[in-house]
């Protein structure tokens, strides 16, 4: 049974980082692609960040040179290292690993 667990959302102001966990089990590791999500209110879920089992990574142009997603391979967490917030990155987001969603974590951009 595959698991997906975010967590590391919180309260931030302008300009300030946060970093995100995508924790994962139960599947196989290889050929896969774990990617970043985001939803803010009343709004679509939009694609954020990916990064596959061997290493490549893409971004979403408003993120690019804010952002980083990385991977502990060792314990199978993926990580989205977010720099220089802006309100506008204000959503839940959330991580989508061999077709299964987690629960989301709650990002916040305010001063």
């Amino acid at each position: 049974q595959v698991q997906v667990v975010e967590s590391g959302g919180g309260l931030v102001q302008p300009g300030g980082s946060l970093r995100l966990s995508c924790a994962t089990s139960g599947s196989s590791f290889s050929d896969k692609a774990w990617m970043w999500y985001r939803q803010a209110p009343g709004k679509q879920r939009e694609w954020v960040a990916l990064i596959t089992s061997a290493g490549g990574t893409t971004y979403e142009e408003s993120v690019k040179g804010r952002f980083s997603v990385s991977r502990d391979k060792t314990n199978n967490i993926v990580y989205l290292q977010m720099n220089n917030l802006k309100p506008e990155d204000t959503a839940v987001y959330y991580c989508l690993f061999d077709g299964h969603w987690g629960q989301g974590t709650q990002v916040t951009v305010s001063s």
